[in-house]
């Protein structure tokens, strides 16, 4: 089959957290269209082949098709965010130890079922995972349970292995029974406030997906933007997983450089 000179040029803007840019290439062949989906990531071009998508007859209409395709692949960015984009670095998967990670405080932090998990802490004070690597500028992918009286979250930019608090991180939160839920579940503790209607993450698995660039910071749960943030007061530092109370299941946390 001899292609013709038609060729169709599309640029298609974020689809969330998965792609920056994207651009669909529409080429005629015949009475087909052919679509090639080409990503473009952050900082780099990225060339990746998402979709070759064959067999749309000319006289069902472009415009309708390219609706088609682009809803499709919106739903597929938001169930595989964490799989574009590239230089993805694992930081616990259901392969994973706790070697890459210092506890503090007293929960009782172990492995059960694939998962991180902690139930139980002595004592009034939290307890932590921390990251025995430093970060800067970075995006974490992360899938947790919580059950309704968790209090838990992800703390970024920790100054010190050691010493983890709202004064020496970044603290991204998961707590869906916070006094003041404006910093609760989606928010940034103290900077980025969340808007009712609140998210709630009790008694199911939720994704989030945290964005620390520069001053920029950003967090998106399940899929929905949360909560925004400036500040300059922690440029660079460790990761921590926090464990306050109820039950906390950490399955995948994933994390790439920007």
């Amino acid at each position: 089959m001899v292609a013709s000179k038609n060729v169709y040029l599309i640029r298609v803007f974020p689809f969330g957290q998965c792609m920056r840019k994207n651009i669909i290439f529409i080429r005629r062949q015949g009475d087909f269209y052919v679509a090639l989906l080409i990503g473009v990531a952050l900082n780099k071009v990225n060339l990746r082949l998402f979709l070759i998508l064959s067999g749309l007859r000319m006289n069902l209409g472009l415009k309708f098709w390219m609706g088609i395709l682009s809803l499709t692949l919106i739903t597929s960015c938001a169930s595989q965010s964490q799989l574009m984009g590239g230089d993805w670095k694992t930081l616990f998967d259901s392969n994973s130890n706790l070697n890459g990670w210092t506890r503090v405080g007293d929960g009782n932090w172990r492995i059960q079922d694939g998962a991180i998990q902690a139930d139980f802490v002595q004592g009034k004070d939290a307890s932590f995972l921390v990251s025995k690597n430093r970060y800067k500028d970075y995006e974490i992918y992360v899938e947790l349970w919580v059950d309704d009286q968790t209090n838990t979250g992800i703390f970024n930019r920790c100054e010190s292995a050691t010493d983890v608090s709202t004064k020496t991180c970044y603290e991204f939160n998961v707590w869906d029974t916070r006094p003041d839920p404006t910093y609760g579940t989606g928010a940034i503790v103290d900077l980025g406030k969340v808007s009712p209607p609140y998210p709630k993450a009790g008694g199911k698995w939720n994704t989030l997906e945290l964005t620390l660039m520069g001053s920029q910071m950003e967090m998106r749960m399940n899929g929905q933007l949360t909560a925004k943030a400036v500040d300059s007061t922690h440029k660079e530092g460790h990761v921590a997983l926090q464990f306050g109370s109820g039950i906390v299941k950490f399955r995948k946390v994933l994390i790439r450089g920007l």
